[in-house]
């Protein structure tokens, strides 16, 4: 149980290493454009999938529209929307490609990433940088397996940013229960 507690402690300094390295101006166009936007589309594969899902919850609950790229019920992406792309190498094919296609309609596109100067970078509109380890950038270490410190932060940097919204929105917490699935 010694190396738990060791291992915990040194996986939560690691994310609030990367949490307090990301830049404000960075989180402040990310605001704007999920503020901006119609309807906010997200992509990820993988765990970064995973993270993204639970931002989109989160999201809806702060009276935002989301859709995971790919649901059943996805309507179509407009020029007036926001594709949240997802991928600390920033050069995975499924969310590189949806980044194309979405940049046809004319959507604006964050990249959330560990890699600012990936295909996806440039075809973004703002980018949000995550120093963690990615496939394609092991400049950065951690303890932890392959990007995990990358994903872990997706899912804590959102529920951060939610305590934002729900400032920017004026936003109670019985608001968003208001707005929780009630079928559970």
């Amino acid at each position: 149980m010694k190396n738990y507690y060791k291992d915990s402690q040194a996986v939560i300094e690691e994310l609030n290493n990367l949490l307090g390295k990301i830049s404000s101006e960075e989180i402040d166009q990310y605001i704007r454009a999920l503020l901006e936007a119609d309807e906010v589309f997200f992509i990820g594969v993988g765990r970064v999938r995973l993270a993204l899902e639970a931002a989109v919850k989160r999201l809806t609950h702060l009276d935002i529209t989301c859709h995971m790229v790919g649901d059943l019920n996805e309507p179509p992406i407009t020029k007036k929307d926001l594709l949240v792309v997802g991928s600390g190498s920033g050069e995975s094919v499924i969310p590189l490609e949806i980044a194309k296609k979405a940049k046809s309609y004319n959507a604006k596109i964050v990249h959330l990433t560990s890699n600012s100067d990936s295909s996806i970078a440039r075809l973004a509109d703002h980018i949000v940088k995550f120093e963690s380890p990615s496939k394609s950038d092991q400049s950065f270490t951690s303890i932890q397996p392959m990007t995990t410190v990358f994903e872990q932060g997706l899912l804590i940097f959102h529920d951060v940013l939610a305590l934002r919204l729900m400032a920017e929105k004026n936003m109670t917490m019985d608001d968003l229960k208001d707005r929780h699935a009630n079928l559970e």
